[in-house]
């Protein structure tokens, strides 16, 4: 009875392994032993072992292996070690034991006698190598256990479980097996139990390898091997054993094997396989650890009834793909020689983009946000998204400006009409409105999918979509991009993050099987670009881009999937490009055995238009009225195009409501908050209740904060930080503050998320500003160790809705290199390309404090470099028309003083316009004793330090402190700095007793503050004029702040950029020195320099 467990045991697990090895290995132990697992079959429930290999406990099955004879559990040892991926994995005592299964000393622990003693303590357990047991399958000891298992059910047959209780009544011969106890398969006829094994493995092997058989490549090159699993013979199955009937219902399972599923003929169930997994569509799914979403899966792709499409959805398939084709074919026709990689060899996409969108809408979903490349994004944009034709067409002729232009609008540098977006709510074909956008995307391929994703969740925060079921984000990928481009992965990787999840995305890879000139064994290691998407467990549908009802079903249950589980899916599209990348390029030089065949190869429509004539659900007269009605309607956008003149609303359908753009005038907004609301808010955010136990240093900090809000006196950094995040929400706004290990802060500064030490519960204070706040509204999250993916993120969550303050925070400043493409691509050039505002604020940690070349610099002069400000040209500085912080593209400071970053920050919502913010954030000013703030710089009480007229506000540069008249002949040197540096340019200052030298800091670098430089060069008239950086001088703000200080000393007549004194580091390769030594001699020298009484040179 022992070894007839035991080899069941062996054989359910063995059939829900993949591996074909395995199988092989596994067979030659199981045939020998086929009669005595008949008689296990019928007494022993079989469900327990039917288990996926991730949902069986890997003890379970070395008790198992463990009863085996020594050569045998060798044999098994290696096979499962290579499927579980284990190494030298060692058995203990306890296995020798033979504590079989939970369930059995559970009943023989409920038969034991009330009064029989406790059990002595468990010894401690030796491992002992696999090799070293010594025990037969065939000994007593199990004998035994069954001897007292049955006693137990003698007694009392409800003391055992009632698998075993209808086992003993079966093997007393006292009634037959309950079906309800065993769900295992029934054998039928003259089946033989070995003929179901087999069986069973082929149903797997075309579950799991299918794929490699089906035809998706519609040029037929990629031949691949066939694998031998899939051939009956190869599983000991003929031509005389396809008409046999077999039984394989299994409780828990579906598809093919289901347990309501009639007993089939062999031929029948490889049919369905075949036609399931090897016809134009391939599935891979296996890799799922989750039996129902497998199973759900099962039940569409093995139906019994495979999915067919009724005439009336076949006639708006071909509607469609005739719109997607005719598309192609006029631009063709009418601009021979522009580029717009075009869709033509993929033209069944939009067809799949539109019945994806009319199935998600049928689901429940209200709006998609869509992220693609350039390729086919002029068909998407015209046959998806619905801009319109005539505007499409008006902007190959380049006539895109809008009428207001004239009057003085904004329209800033554009972009190649393949790269933009828009908007539109379409409607479906059930009679819903779903609403489209496109989101606008440079030339880096894969940039905006973390865009796509962050623009998604903040739809549902402000629509209260918790569930993510009313808004669904789908990227389209190249098959080169999605494989080779690091950012996938990343994007990938945030879809189940608690702060960063959407409910799942679609992905469609448009898979050309070239990526620009390079064919996929150069281009990738993996056998599909897709593989990568296996690290999150999504299910993947390759489809042949040749079968347009295929794409079609595959892009319905993908967004079937999406929305039933919440998770990712990616449809892949197999096809190719008719041209090459681009219509002028000419893909022979390197790929001309491809572009032979592609050559001779007929199009998809014509494919599909044959198709349907041969089988006679639509008449060649119908299809061609249809294709005359597309053109007819194209060639009337075309002749409308001519005289379209776009309106603003067109570029702008994205922009909000009320909010200015850079032509407008804004006026400046007081960012003083009132004193009772500070002491409120600051209170609340520093509370922290009885019930929690905070670390003790954490709980001094905490006292030490709510100490500075009472006395109004030293407020540092991280207090001032979340007075403006706690205000801002006080007044109804949203923050989101991301990056890596922003809850604590890189610098053990913010403590923004407190652990308790005695439960493990999290505490955010900043949750608590409100009554009834909800804890969304404020958002601190640590992110994955990504900076390209997670900025891009906050940038899309960013661009929603601007009534929202979104921070991302580097851990280091220069850990933004990981994430330049943004800052280039997205960043600092968005609303000169696409008119789309952004408030982003990016937080930098950036100074010099000796730790070397990596951490020190943010590579502040990048930014600067980016700014578009005109460094010859002194901007209106009047208040009431000044307008030159809204025209330029983004805002670079380097603030010095808490309640100057209070402001700030705050400054980004209390204003009519929206600009992304660059914070050279500090790193020991974080502790600095000078660097405080009283509560009365916060404020907006009239008289207090920073008020006038406008009230409190940030302070672009900050005069010396010394209280200098407006007239100050008698100082000899101007020393103009910004950041952490200004304080030890004052200690040296006090300590050399200098009262001859003033020293200003610029706190806002870009735009740079012409007026108020002016103001102190007139206040200082004798003064030599000097720069102080830390950085080298081709780093740091040296090089953009020189040319705009000489205009605007060349504007007031105190001389030229000969005149402006350099004092920092010399010229470097590397950002910062490694030595602790020469960087502190390097610090000090220039420090002194700046100071010294002798002329700069």
């Amino acid at each position: 009875m022992k070894s007839a467990r035991v080899l069941g045991m062996v054989w359910y697990r063995t059939c829900c392994l993949s591996s074909k090895r395995l199988g092989d290995e596994i067979r030659p132990l199981i045939t020998p032993n086929a009669s005595i697992i008949a008689r296990f079959l019928k007494s022993y429930p079989v469900q327990t072992f039917l288990s996926p290999p991730n949902q069986c406990t890997t003890g379970g099955r070395w008790r198992a292996i463990a009863a085996l004879s020594s050569v045998q559990a060798k044999f098994l040892h290696r096979a499962h070690t290579k499927r579980l991926n284990l190494v030298d994995v060692q058995l203990t005592e306890s296995i020798q034991s033979k504590q079989f299964h939970s369930n059995d000393q559970k009943s023989i622990q409920a038969a034991a006698p009330a009064t029989a003693p406790a059990p002595a303590p468990t010894p401690a357990t030796r491992s002992v190598p696999l090799s070293h047991l010594k025990d037969n399958f065939l000994d007593g000891t199990s004998s035994n256990f069954l001897e007292e298992l049955q006693r137990a059910w003698e007694q009392d047959p409800n003391s055992v479980d009632e698998s075993w209780q209808v086992f003993f009544r079966n093997f007393t011969g006292q009634s037959q097996p309950s079906p309800r106890a065993f769900a295992g398969p029934a054998v039928v006829g003259s089946e033989s139990i070995q003929e179901n094994m087999r069986l069973l493995l082929l149903i797997r092997a075309y579950q799991v390898n299918g794929h490699m058989k089906a035809q998706l490549d519609p040029l037929e090159l990629d031949r691949r091997a066939v694998p031998q699993e899939l051939d009956l013979a190869y599983n000991n199955f003929g031509e005389r054993d396809l008409d046999r009937e077999f039984s394989l219902g299994f409780a828990q399972m579906g598809g093919v094997l289901a347990e309501s599923r009639p007993p089939q003929t062999l031929r029948s169930i490889v049919q369905r396989l075949e036609q399931a997994y090897c016809g134009t569509t391939g599935y891979e799914y296996m890799h799922i650890p989750d039996r129902d979403k497998c199973n759900w899966l099962r039940e569409r792709i093995e139906a019994v009834n495979p999915r067919k499409f009724p005439v009336e959805k076949k006639t708006q398939i071909l509607d469609r793909l005739i719109w997607s084709s005719q598309f192609e074919n006029f631009l063709a026709q009418k601009w021979t020689a522009a580029k717009r990689f075009g869709l033509e060899g993929c033209e069944t996409l939009i067809p799949g983009m539109k019945e994806l969108i009319d199935k998600a809408a049928d689901l429940g979903v209200e709006s998609v946000v869509i992220g693609m490349p350039h390729r086919g994004r002029l068909n998407v944009l015209g046959n998806v998204v619905r801009k319109p034709l005539r505007q499409i067409f008006n902007e190959f002729s380049g006539g895109i400006k809008p009428a207001e232009v004239e009057a003085g609008g904004y329209t800033g540098s554009g972009d190649v009409k393949y790269h933009l977006g828009t908007s539109y709510d379409r409607p479906t074909t059930s009679g819903k409105t779903i609403h489209l956008s496109l989101v606008a995307n440079p030339s880096h391929l894969e940039a905006v999918a973390p865009v796509v994703i962050g623009k998604t969740r903040a739809k549902q925060y402000y629509s209260q979509d918790t569930k993510r079921l009313k808004h669904m984000a789908v990227l389209l990928h190249g098959d080169g991009s999605f494989s080779g481009q690091g950012v996938v992965y990343e994007t990938l990787h945030l879809s189940d993050l608690i702060n960063y999840s959407t409910g799942g995305t679609v992905h469609i890879v448009v898979n050309n099987q070239v990526a620009f000139t390079t064919d996929p064994k150069y281009s990738r290691s993996s056998p599909y670009c897709t593989d990568v998407a296996k690290a999150l467990c999504a299910p993947i549908i390759h489809v042949n881009g040749d079968d347009v009802e295929a794409v079609v079903h595959a892009c319905e249950l993908a967004a079937e999937w999406r929305c039933k589980f919440h998770a990712d899916v990616v449809v892949d599209i197999v096809c190719y490009r008719r041209f090459g990348h681009n219509e002028i390029d000419e893909p022979n030089f390197t790929q001309p055995r491809m572009y032979q065949v592609i050559k001779k190869h007929k199009p998809s429509l014509d494919i599909y238009i044959k198709k349907l004539n041969d089988s006679g659900e639509i008449k060649m007269d119908m299809i061609q009225s249809m294709q005359d009605r597309v053109m007819s309607i194209l060639s009337d956008e075309f002749n409308h195009s001519k005289d379209y003149v776009p309106k603003k609303r067109d570029w702008l359908a994205a922009f909000w409501a009320g909010f200015k753009g850079p032509e407008q005038l804004s006026r400046v907004r007081n960012t003083g908050v009132n004193p009772d609301i500070l002491k409120e808010v600051g209170k609340k955010i520093t509370h922290l209740p009885s019930t929690f136990s905070p670390h003790r240093a954490i709980k001094k900090i905490y006292e030490q904060r709510l100490q500075m809000i009472e006395t109004g006196q030293g407020v540092d950094w991280a207090t001032a930080e979340a007075l403006a995040f706690g205000t801002l929400v006080a007044e109804g706004n949203h923050i989101r503050l991301s990056g890596q290990d922003v809850e604590r802060g890189t610098f053990s500064h913010r403590h923004a998320v407190l652990h308790d030490q005695k439960t493990g519960e999290r505490l955010c204070p900043l949750h608590h500003v409100v009554q009834n706040q909800a804890q969304e509204m404020f958002t601190v999250s640590n992110s994955s160790l990504s900076e390209f993916g997670v900025l891009g993120f906050e940038l899309g969550y960013s661009m929603e809705n601007p009534n929202s303050l979104v921070l991302w925070e580097g851990q280091f400043g220069d850990f933004a290199n990981g994430a330049q493409v943004i800052f280039d691509q997205f960043l600092s050039s968005g609303e000169a390309k696409w008119l789309r505002q952004t408030g982003l604020t990016v937080l930098l940690p950036h100074g010099y404090d000796g730790q070397g070349p990596e951490h020190s610099s943010a590579r502040l002069e990048r930014f600067l470099q980016m700014s578009d400000d005109d460094p010859f040209v002194i901007p209106e500085v009047e208040a009431s028309l000044r307008k030159q912080i809204q025209e330029v593209n983004w805002q670079v400071v380097n603030v010095t003083t808490p309640a100057n970053y209070f402001h700030v920050l705050r400054r980004q919502i209390h204003r009519d316009f929206r600009k992304p913010l660059v914070v050279m954030s500090p790193k020991n000013l974080l502790r600095h004793q000078a660097c405080k703030s009283n509560l009365t710089e916060f404020d907006d009480v009239e008289g207090h330090p920073g008020f006038d007229k406008q009230g409190t506000r940030f302070k672009r540069l900050i005069k010396d402190q010394s209280n200098h008249s407006d007239n100050e002949p008698g100082i000899r040197r101007l020393v103009l700095c910004s950041g952490k540096v200004y304080y030890e340019l004052e200690e040296e200052r006090q300590r050399l007793a200098s009262t001859d030298v003033a020293i200003c800091r610029i706190e806002q670098l870009c735009p740079f503050p012409y007026d108020l430089v002016q103001r102190e060069l007139r206040r200082y008239p004798n003064a030599e004029i000097a720069w102080c950086q830390e950085e080298p001088m081709n780093m740091g703000s040296f090089q953009y702040v020189s040319l705009r200080l000489a205009t605007t000393m060349s504007h007031i007549g105190r001389g030229q950029f000969e005149d402006i004194k350099y004092v920092g580091r010399p010229t470097s390769a590397a950002t910062a020195t490694g030595f602790g030594n020469l960087h502190n001699t390097e610090q000090k020298g220039l420090v002194r320099k700046a100071l010294q009484k002798e002329p700069l040179d």
